[in-house]
């Protein structure tokens, strides 16, 4: 009898400590029944992911915060959606070719389309770095309408450019109004729970707010929507559902995306 070969597979950020893609992928192959392993590394720039990818030989990888825009340079290979996005969560490693993906926006419109039709409906998108280019690109794609809301005028400005898509200071997000508001910043994200990226009051104006922090479960952000008589959704949905097409990509299997929930959610209460 022939031992499968345990494939191996790792997330790659900084910081990483809040990351539960660990239990999450360990327990969808663990049901799967799939030899597997994932790891989490901590690194200092884009450059190091490539080497240790090939290094430690991983059929694939996760990109996490702040690299999934500077990786791009780095891999063999990237598809036109990780392209158009200008940002990659996840690399695929075929044959010793490092080919770059991005699930981030069909985690995102996965989640999203479960609460509020996303067709024919305005998203104001805080935020311009990789998830709000993939939020951006998910709304488009579904044929939404998003408004970009940045702190650096710059960024808002070339993100709006890239997409042909509206931007606004954020000073105006308080007086604009939307089906729905999507943050894509990491303000708030364990272990600084107590913050918030905007004003309790600025989110009076929006029927659903999404939070693309899944760690708290409840970000202060959500909090306040809730008592603004918001429909609050928390970043889980998003976070799940792009690791589910990450094993997709890597394995070509089915994953196993109600253990995968409950995985995420018993680590989340734990904490």
């Amino acid at each position: 009898m022939t031992l499968l070969q345990e494939k191996l597979f790792a997330l790659f950020g900084n910081p990483i400590g809040h990351s539960l893609s660990p239990p999450m992928h360990q327990a969808a192959y663990g049901e799967m029944g799939l030899p597997a392993r994932y790891e989490a590394y901590r690194v200092e720039n884009a450059e190091e992911i490539v080497r240790m990818i090939r290094s430690l030989g991983l059929q694939g990888a996760s990109v996490t915060l702040p690299f999934k825009e500077a990786i791009l340079k780095y891999l063999d290979e990237v598809t036109e959606n990780a392209r158009t996005i200008g940002a990659v969560n996840t690399i695929v490693n075929r044959g010793g070719r490092l080919i770059g993906e991005n699930t981030d926006w069909i985690g995102l419109v996965r989640d999203l389309v479960d609460h509020v039709q996303i067709r024919g409906n305005t998203f104001a998108v805080l935020g311009a770095g990789g998830m709000a280019r993939a939020a951006v690109f998910g709304i488009l794609h579904e044929g939404g309408n998003p408004v970009i809301f940045n702190r650096t005028r710059e960024k808002g400005e070339a993100l709006a450019r890239a997409f042909n898509c509206q931007v606004l200071p954020l000073a105006a997000l308080g007086g604009f109004r939307a089906d729905g508001l999507i943050q894509t910043t990491p303000v708030g994200m364990a272990p600084e729970t107590q913050k918030s990226p905007l004003k309790r009051e600025s989110l009076a104006n929006f029927r659903y707010v999404m939070d693309a922090i899944y760690n708290p479960l409840m970000t202060k952000l959500l909090r306040d929507a809730e008592e603004m008589g918001c429909i609050p959704i928390s970043g889980v949905g998003l976070f799940i559902h792009q690791g589910a097409e990450q094993i997709r990509i890597w394995t070509g299997l089915e994953p196993p995306v109600a253990r995968m929930r409950q995985a995420v959610l018993d680590t989340l209460m734990k904490e």
